[in-house]
């Protein structure tokens, strides 16, 4: 959330915002319940400083009068407590539907038609045959199965086998040994002409299941968000729909080390996601189902270098898109388009032939402090002195979406799969063919 002296002394600003994020935050209500929280608590610090120095008269003069005064400052105390206890829990919920403010550079606009494309990169393909979308390739190959996912599962559930399997597992180890090499991050930073450190990523398997109460304060649910949830009402738990929101929530409550910054953070997890409001969109095939695995980046740091770090990490996923060979656009997303922790988003949309278009792989989120407030996540200067630290959360590779963008791209005449050459120490083949 933002810091309500932020917000005071910001107050057009966060309106604006607000406004282009298309939010049904109510400012107003946030700064007068702050003025009542403000008066109740300056009230109870003049009540407890008269009963501290009744306290004092009271032990050397006995005196009856202060004591019955000490008696009716108590009660009322325990009133205005009381009060503030509601203020705050009203003001704090109201304070968390602000969004957070967007940096300069984000276009306003209502949906994703009004995103804008920052650069497009690497040739599209061409076919001198028909071309077919993952899910024809996939099921002609025997290596994707839908109809039976359905018939186990429901809709929108899949069954990856043989070489589709063994595709998902090279990505992962590509992607590890990219993360984890100081000199790889470091030749990625100096391509993209940023200053920022080449500290590794650390690989974690975070936990896929998250507490309500967590999960709200990672800024990620909100009433109008859980119907895009799965939910286990008698564990009162939630399927996380990324593994964003078990990593960033890992330090909450905790004060880190300056030296410790930046920390990297690289998880694997299944994501849940029930695609609410997305009926009759990509129904068929691998790229808008109900569960997938992703590997994401989490990374802590300061203020001062938050917003590099964010554009490393968009390097970070243009070099992996790359070293598949994929064609690409980098999209900067408006503020219609971008969750409500979002100072900026940026997307990148990978050339998909079986839909003729470029499609969303790949998402970056600079949050600034905003998720770090709600987390309560600090770190310690130097001075001893503490900050809230800054978040950023991206995409390394979406299992949903990538595998579609390779086996489309690289699918040949006689239906067989080109394997991108990065992948190939990992998979042991070059080529996927029926029944191999």
């Amino acid at each position: 959330m933002l810091d309500i002296k932020y917000i005071r002394d910001n107050q057009e600003k966060v309106r604006k915002a607000i406004k282009d994020k298309q939010s049904n935050a109510n400012l107003d209500q946030v700064i007068g319940l702050d003025d009542q929280r403000r008066k109740l608590i300056i009230e109870s610090e003049a009540i407890r400083s008269r009963r501290n120095e009744i306290s004092g008269k009271i032990q050397q003069e006995k005196d009856d009068d202060l004591i019955e005064e000490s008696k009716k400052l108590k009660e009322h105390l325990a009133k205005l407590e009381l009060e503030l206890s509601e203020i705050e829990s009203q003001w704090t919920l109201a304070l968390q539907q602000v969004p957070n403010v967007p940096t300069d550079d984000v276009p306003i606009g209502a949906d994703e038609t009004e995103n804008k494309v920052i650069k497009q990169i690497g040739k599209l393909p061409k076919f001198d045959f028909e071309v077919k979308d993952h899910l024809a390739l996939g099921e002609d190959l025997g290596i994707i199965d839908m109809e039976r996912a359905a018939k186990v599962s429901g809709a929108r559930f899949g069954y990856k086998k043989g070489a589709a399997a063994i595709l998902e597992f090279a990505i992962v180890q590509f992607v590890n040994k990219i993360l984890t090499s100081k000199e790889t991050l470091a030749k990625i930073a100096q391509d993209a002409d940023l200053k920022v450190s080449d500290k590794r990523f650390i690989p974690v398997l975070p936990p896929v299941m998250i507490k309500p109460d967590v999960y709200t304060r990672t800024g990620r649910l909100s009433p109008e968000d859980e119907d895009d949830k799965y939910k286990m009402a008698k564990d009162e738990l939630f399927l996380i729909g990324s593994a964003e929101h078990t990593l960033v929530a890992m330090h909450m409550d905790e004060i880190l080390n300056e030296k410790d910054l930046p920390l990297r953070y690289l998880g694997f997890s299944t994501c849940f996601r029930r695609e609410a409001g997305s009926y009759g969109k990509d129904t068929k095939g691998m790229l808008r189902v109900h569960q997938f695995d992703k590997l994401e980046m989490e990374s802590f740091m300061t203020a001062e270098n938050s917003l590099d770090e964010h554009k490393f990490l968009i390097a970070i996923q243009e070099y992996l898109v790359a070293q598949l060979e994929l064609p690409y656009q980098v999209v900067i997303n408006c503020t219609g388009d971008m969750g409500k922790p979002n100072a900026r988003q940026v997307d990148i949309e990978t050339w998909l032939p079986g839909q003729n278009k470029y499609r969303e792989t790949h998402s970056a989120d600079y949050m600034t402090d905003y998720q770090a407030r709600r987390l309560n996540i600090k770190y310690r200067k130097a001075d001893g002195s503490t900050e809230f630290v800054h978040t950023n959360d991206a995409t390394a590779i979406a299992m949903s979406r990538i595998p579609i963008a390779i086996m489309e791209n690289n699918q040949q005449a006689d239906g067989s799969i080109i394997v991108p050459k990065v992948l190939v120490p990992y998979t042991g083949f070059d080529i996927i063919r029926k029944n191999e």
